[in-house]
């Protein structure tokens, strides 16, 4: 009896896996998560559409007026605008998933998309394109926090990360199908209305969708909706296991509940453990902008363009093959997440960053200074499409996938939407900034201060990121109270420390 109390607490844990294998979920076994996983990230393809798509339609958009072809600040706020949009969204987003749960999170992400799609396809004028890009960033916004926290709460702990980056994959399809699009659009008249405007119809049919997908077992467990929570999770362990999952769940809510009665909404980052996940979770976020790939998937065509390939077709065609590296190495990614694990993966991702840039930063140096040489051209797209394939298996998912992972299930909205918002401000510093750095300091000089920034996110790994993989939310959070207090001191309560 008691050996049999020992291994469900620790259910879901590498040592229940290791004691029961054959109650290890595979990534194929049950289509159910499978199902939920992929109609939840529709809210990423719409994330990764609606952040993609903006890099071909602005040089349509340049076109079809004057004063936003003669204005590098109007350019750069039609871009940041939707990313402005995204800092409001993930920061009301964290709040609306936490007291609202994920699905009406997610409608209010559909509602937003569909709304600001709208308003683009018809703008007479640029004010109505920001306007209408703004709603859009809110639906951003709002998707970037709810779909991978979502997942990862439907998400057995073994293949948590793997699913979680399924997300991913769907933003970078969304980044991949508008490159698809911008360049078969190339042609239509009003292209980019159609371009910016189509993106309301994956709204609507994720709304629809809406109707038929569970809540999160662990928000409605939050909520004391047992009946609804074990019902879900029905769906997705096999007994003996759902026992064991719900016995842990149970355990772990009880005392979440005991420690949120004296711990307050608002006074969440006064407690220790939360401070030093937040900063890890955030500074991942950070980086994960900082290292440029808003610059590369916002800007592709015209760094494409500034290297030498002077037509809109040629620069979207070429953009178009980055994006499907990009959508190729998130693939890699989902594989490798759950095996390698994210520390490992994140490291080996951003030194191969750091290669590409400096091949990208060299290469834009020489032909800016002097050297018209095609070659330079070429090696400027190379450096592109490398970058595209390190950054997309690791930096690009673990960030996100780490952030559903390493907050208390009461907090988890709060802390992953201003860890979200953290990342959105990194997005608009860079996309709103990038071209007036070109144009100060050269396209050249624009990279290395990216490359210098990577080499500081390694330092930043290695030192602070602990390793996730395969452990359950529960041992997460003990790792976070062992650095906050010690791994050979009592590890003080979230109580006890909101108590002085």
């Amino acid at each position: 009896m008691v050996a049999d109390m020992c291994v469900s607490i620790k259910a879901g844990s590498s040592d229940y896996l290791e004691k029961h294998p054959e109650r290890r979920i595979s990534f194929f076994q049950n289509f159910y998560i499978i199902g939920v996983t992929f109609a939840a990230g529709i809210g990423g393809l719409l994330f990764g559409y609606d952040t993609g798509v903006i890099s071909g339609a602005l040089l349509y958009i340049k076109d079809d007026f004057e004063v936003v072809k003669n204005s590098s600040f109007l350019q750069e706020l039609i871009v940041a605008m939707a990313l402005i949009g995204a800092i409001f969204g993930a920061a009301i987003g964290g709040y609306i998933n936490d007291s609202l749960g994920r699905k009406a999170a997610t409608i209010v992400a559909d509602i937003c998309f569909a709304v600001g799609s709208l308003l683009i396809a018809v703008a007479p004028n640029p004010t109505l394109i920001i306007v209408g890009r703004f709603f859009v960033g809110l639906g951003v916004g709002f998707a970037s926090v709810t779909a991978p926290m979502y997942i990862a709460e439907v998400s057995p702990s073994e293949i948590r990360g793997g699913l979680v980056s399924v997300n991913c994959l769907m933003i970078t399809t969304g980044q991949f199908l508008s490159f698809v699009i911008n360049y078969g659009l190339t042609r239509v008249p009003g292209t980019w209305r159609w371009m910016l405007g189509i993106a309301g119809t994956p709204a609507v049919i994720q709304l629809v969708l809406m109707v038929f997908l569970p809540e999160s077992p662990r928000w409605l467990y939050l909520k004391n909706r047992k009946e609804e929570a074990t019902n879900v999770l029905s769906k997705i362990y096999p007994s003996p296991r759902l026992e064991d999952e719900i016995d842990i769940l149970e355990a772990h809510m009880e005392q979440e509940q005991k420690d949120k009665v004296k711990v307050k909404y608002s006074d969440v980052f006064k407690l220790k453990e939360i401070r030093v996940a937040f900063i890890c979770g955030a500074g991942l976020q950070a980086f994960q902008q900082l290292t440029g790939i808003s610059v590369i998937m916002y800007y592709s065509p015209t760094i494409i363009q500034l290297a030498g390939f002077k037509s809109n077709e040629s620069a979207l065609f070429l953009s178009l093959i980055v994006s499907a590296i990009n959508a190729g190495g998130t693939i890699i990614g989902i594989y490798l997440i759950d095996i390698v694990g994210r520390k490992k993966l994140t490291l080996s991702s951003l030194i191969g960053v750091v290669g590409s840039l400096i091949l990208l930063s060299a290469s834009c140096y020489v032909r800016g200074h002097g050297n018209p040489s095609l070659v330079y051209g070429w090696l400027a797209v190379a450096g592109l499409a490398l970058y595209i394939i390190f950054f997309a298996p690791g930096m690009g998912p673990v960030p996100w996938a780490l952030n559903t992972e390493i907050y208390p299930e009461e907090f988890r909205g709060i802390c992953g939407g201003m860890s979200a918002t953290i990342n959105w401000v990194g997005s608009v510093i860079m996309s709103i900034s990038f071209l007036s750095f070109v144009d100060a300091i050269g396209l050249g000089e624009s990279f290395m201060i990216l490359l210098a920034i990577a080499c500081v996110a390694i330092i930043f790994v290695i030192f602070y990121m602990p390793e996730t993989k395969g452990l359950t939310f529960e041992e997460v959070s003990n790792i976070w109270k062992e650095k906050a207090y010690g791994k050979d001191k009592n590890i003080e309560s979230m109580v006890e420390t909101a108590s002085t």
